[in-house]
């Protein structure tokens, strides 16, 4: 049975620069492709996947097509492969010595 994980992302088109920022309890993603004629979209996928280091045929947008909030489907990654490939910090409860 294949692993499917669903993650919720904030996009934020024509950007200086493609990247991942962490903001609150959302990630956002900058793209520098506008959002029109599915370009955006089409950068997003191809983004992830290079960072992910899975096929593109791997992702799926499953909510917001034309929103800038998406919510996406990945096959054969968790939820801690996400977070770590694409360098967001997980915060623990532990106590800084």
């Amino acid at each position: 049975m294949n692993k499917i994980f669903l993650k919720t992302l904030k996009i934020v088109p024509n950007s200086s620069r493609n990247e991942v920022v962490m903001e609150e309890d959302f990630i956002k993603i900058k793209l520098t492709a506008p959002p029109v004629e599915n370009k955006a979209n089409k950068v997003l996928v191809e983004f992830l996947a290079k960072k992910l280091g899975i096929a593109k045929s791997k992702i799926k947008i499953v909510r917001g097509e034309t929103s800038k909030i998406k919510t996406l489907e990945f096959e054969e990654i968790d939820e801690e492969y996400f977070l770590k490939k694409l360098g967001v910090q997980v915060q623990t409860h532990e106590r800084l010595k």
